[in-house]
Parts: structure tokens; sequence; C-alpha cells
């Protein structure tokens, strides 16, 4: 799948500061969990149908 969507790197930059601080545990990585959600999102998908790119759809419905 091609038409996979990815926050670019300024997106980011203007995101991080909402991003809740680590503590002991190693995060999940941000953009693919945020690119998933709004992949999810934009095509109407249920969080089951979310492409494997984006990591386990469990992650995505829980963040």
């Amino acid at each position: 799948m091609s038409d996979l969507y990815w926050l670019s790197d300024e997106q980011m930059a203007r995101l991080e500061p909402f991003f809740p601080k680590s503590h002991g545990r190693l995060r999940v990585d941000d953009r693919r969990v945020l690119s998933g959600i709004i992949f999810i999102n934009r095509n109407g998908l249920r969080w089951r149908d979310a492409p494997a790119a984006y990591g386990p759809h469990k992650t995505l419905y829980n963040r």
C-alpha cells in the first residue's frame, strides 16, 4: 500500500510540545501512531483495518 499518510518533520515539530513525557518506559513512535490515527479517520476505516505499517491497531485505538 503506497498511499499511506505520514506526518512531515515540520508537522511533528509543531506537535511535539503536546506529547507526554516518558516515565521509565520507552514510548511508541509518535509519528507512526499519529499518522495511523489520521489515516484511519481520513479513510473512515475501523481500527482493526489499519495497515500494519502503523503498528498494532490496539495501540492506535488506545492512543
